[in-house]
Parts: structure tokens; C-alpha cells; sequence
């Protein structure tokens, strides 16, 4: 208890995003201010991609494009939308090296989608990878940080590794729909398809955002012998 209060007042615990100061910090070290700036990603939603709309009664049912286009992965789902305090710690994360921050990501998407991975019985958990060329410059892979919270809080094997991407791509932001599927196209392959075969695994990273990224490496593990892909991501990007 003394070696606790000493550290506490040596470094005081604080809020991620806003920095003030925490009496009662909980897991995710984020103020009640910050968290009710959270916007949680809800019903009504595609049961397919995941994407939230308007509904008649607020009843879940597949959206204009899951009902023209057959998607690579089972399903898809999101903690919350790409936005505020959660859009504020990814960049953190991603662009500032701010590598602790994958924990309180983490743990913000295993709260919310705990329902829905017990309805898929999950073998592991396959993060996004990067480029050997961008895992350079940034010095880890985020999404398989993010990954490895979800996995202890979850108890599924990561397989991190096995799905690499073999291509350098340049960056997706600005690029339409179109442009990010085509850039993306043949990025990525499974090292060794027998570690994936017969098995249903969640796909993770960090945001969806038209979701070609995600869908290209569904397309590769499903070559490899998988059998089904489930996406979460810690955000969605709601246009």
C-alpha cells in the first residue's frame, strides 16, 4: 500500500487524452470526462460489415451493399466510431510512438465486443500486419498490440507472423474506395497455410475505414485454408 501511494505520487496516474489527474484509476486510465466522449458503435447496423444506419424499429439488417456484394469475412465489427478520444489515442499511437497506448484500445474493444466474440468461437487472433519497410519507421505493428491485449483479456492464441504483407502499398488515407482496393490488391500471404487451415479467426486492426485492407487479408486466409474470418477493429470510420 505505502510502495503504491509513494509511486502515485511520484508519477501520478492520468488521464490518456486529457491529462488530468485520476483518483480512481481503472484499467483504462481515461477520465470520466473523456469517456463520455466515447461514441460506442451500436444497433441498428449491418450484421455483415458492421456499418451503423437508420432502420425501420431499430432491427439489424444486412446494408445496400452486403446485399450486392459477397464479403471475404463473416462478419464485421467495431468498438466505436473513428472520432474524439479514440480517434486522439490511435493517432497517438500510430504517429506519435505512442506505444503504450494499445492497452487502453484494447481493452476499450474487448468491453465492447465481448457479445460478439462469444458468438463466433474464435481459434486466434490474426493481427493486420505492416510492411517490413513501415514496421521500421514505426517501430511495432499496432494492430498486433492491440491484438495481444484482446488475446490475454480473451484467452485466444495470437498467431501474429503467419499472414505478412509481402508488398509495399502506399498510404490509404485520401484514396477512394476504389483506389484503396486496387492499391491493396495481392499486398499480403500466409507463410505457413497449415497453421490456419479448418480454423475461424478473428481479424483485428486498428480502424475500419472502407474496409479493403481488412478484406484483402480475409481473401488471403481464406486461400490459406481458414475457415471463416471474423474483423474488429477499435474504430470505424462512419462517413
Amino acid at each position: 500500500m505505502f510502495l503504491r501511494t509513494l509511486l502515485d505520487t511520484i508519477f501520478p496516474p492520468l488521464c490518456h487524452v486529457c491529462r488530468s489527474f485520476l483518483a480512481d484509476p481503472t484499467e483504462i486510465h481515461l477520465c470520466a470526462g473523456c469517456r463520455e466522449k466515447i461514441i460506442p458503435l451500436r444497433s441498428p447496423l449491418c450484421p455483415v460489415c458492421g456499418v451503423p444506419f437508420a432502420t425501420e424499429n431499430g432491427i439489424d439488417h444486412p446494408c445496400g451493399q452486403c446485399l450486392t456484394t459477397i464479403r471475404p469475412y463473416i462478419a464485421a465489427r467495431a468498438a466505436t466510431h473513428f472520432e474524439g478520444p479514440v480517434q486522439e489515442l490511435i493517432h497517438r499511437l500510430k504517429y506519435g510512438k505512442k506505444s503504450h497506448l494499445s492497452r487502453p484500445l484494447g481493452l476499450l474493444t474487448a468491453a465492447a465486443l465481448g457479445n460478439f466474440l462469444a458468438e463466433i468461437a474464435a481459434d486466434g487472433i490474426v493481427p493486420v500486419p505492416l510492411h517490413r519497410k513501415r514496421l521500421r519507421q514505426r517501430g511495432f505493428n499496432q494492430s498486433q498490440l492491440i491484438g495481444r491485449v484482446l488475446a490475454k483479456k480473451w484467452h485466444i492464441p495470437l498467431m501474429a507472423h503467419n499472414l505478412r504483407r509481402i508488398r509495399w502499398t502506399e498510404p490509404q488515407t485520401g484514396l477512394s474506395a476504389a483506389e484503396r482496393e486496387t492499391n491493396i490488391r495481392g499486398a499480403f500471404a500466409v507463410e505457413a497455410p497449415d497453421r490456419f487451415k479448418g480454423k475461424r479467426l478473428l481479424l483485428v486492426d486498428d480502424v475500419y475505414t472502407t474496409g479493403s485492407t481488412v478484406a484483402e487479408c480475409a481473401k488471403t486466409l481464406c486461400r490459406s485454408g481458414a475457415q471463416g474470418v471474423m474483423v474488429i477493429t477499435v474504430a470505424r470510420a462512419v462517413r
